[in-house]
């Protein structure tokens, strides 16, 4: 066998074998490029939520995930929408100035801080230190709240509390009033989370 044979089968061998690791270090890159992408539970963890509001009665209150968040949907009662502009005096913030664009977008800074009066939709996590506050609708003395409450939100962690509209109390821990996330009205009776205008 001569040199010349050797040298070409070394060099058949050498080129298949490149051949392969190029080919295996493709199928290795695919999945670690791909693993930058956002995952499907990511892309959907940050993507507009629809509820249906149909069966909220007055005084009532459903809870949708959005963002990893609680946000609550309120139907609020025509006693409740007609105490909030009594309590302007008792807030921090009562026409949502602070923090405007993170907070309270342009079509909810309006006394309801809603699009509709009668529903309020907020983020239920304290502006404090993201506590969730539980629901104190009915009015009147109860532990931890004064005598003369209007009804609203107790944040059970450090005693702040919010109105009907989600705006804080005077002299509380809570340093803003709780965040309305974006939001639209598809129809009557369903509500898009995460989006203010239509995509």
């Amino acid at each position: 066998m001569s040199d010349q044979q050797i040298d070409g089968g070394k060099r058949t061998w050498l080129i298949a074998s490149s051949c392969a690791g190029v080919v295996g270090a493709g199928f290795v890159a695919v999945p670690f490029v791909s693993s930058f992408q956002p995952s499907e539970r990511a892309r959907a963890a940050g993507a507009p939520v629809e509820a249906d509001i149909s069966a909220l009665k007055p005084g009532e209150k459903m809870t949708v995930e959005w963002r990893g968040n609680p946000v609550w949907i309120i139907r609020r009662t025509p006693e409740q929408l007609a105490a909030l502009p009594k309590l302007d005096g008792e807030l921090a913030d009562p026409k949502s100035e602070r923090n405007p664009d993170e907070l309270t977008p342009a079509y909810a800074r309006n006394e309801n801080r809603s699009i509709k009066p009668e529903i309020f939709v907020a983020v239920g996590i304290c502006s404090h230190l993201g506590c969730s506050p539980t629901d104190k609708f009915t009015p009147g003395a109860q532990p931890s709240l004064p005598p003369d409450w209007p009804g609203g939100f107790l944040c059970p962690c450090h005693g702040s509390t919010f109105d009907m509209a989600g705006r804080v109390y005077k002299n509380k821990p809570a340093p803003d009033n709780l965040r309305v996330p974006p939001h639209r009205y598809a129809s009557d009776t369903r509500l898009v989370i995460g989006e203010d205008t239509k995509a």
